[in-house]
């Protein structure tokens, strides 16, 4: 028997991981400039090493549902080649990261075994 859908409901909001190298940190710093200045987002702090699942250097944008139609497309066209997770925040932080994630750019290898899961379905 098929599992039940999600509850799009249960998002509490979104996580954009924008990821840089030394070498394109000027790319990731412009752009986290344009975010904070043209969208509501909570920017978090650089993240110069290894932190969570995230296996380089980022700095993640929490947003609202709301914003999502006018932040993720801008992040679609506006990246300069670097790689962005955006996921939403539900109870389940392995799924979020996993199969509810949104991937710009290359997907990298996230260190996803330490994730918090829930696996009681929401029933839509």
């Amino acid at each position: 028997m098929a599992e039940p859908f999600v509850d799009p409901g249960r998002i509490r909001g979104y996580h954009a991981h924008i990821y840089y190298d030394p070498e394109s940190r000027p790319v990731a710093e412009r752009l986290r400039q344009a975010i904070g200045n043209h969208f509501s987002v909570e920017l978090g702090r650089w993240r110069e090493q290894p932190v969570g699942p995230h296996p380089v250097p980022m700095y993640q944008a929490a947003f609202s549902a709301a914003e999502f139609p006018r932040l993720v497309p801008w992040l679609m066209l506006n990246r300069d080649g670097l790689s962005v997770l955006v996921h939403p925040e539900t109870e389940d932080a392995y799924d979020d990261h996993t199969i509810h994630a949104l991937w710009l750019g290359t997907p990298l290898p996230l260190r996803v075994e330490g994730l918090r899961r829930n696996r009681e379905p929401a029933r839509a």
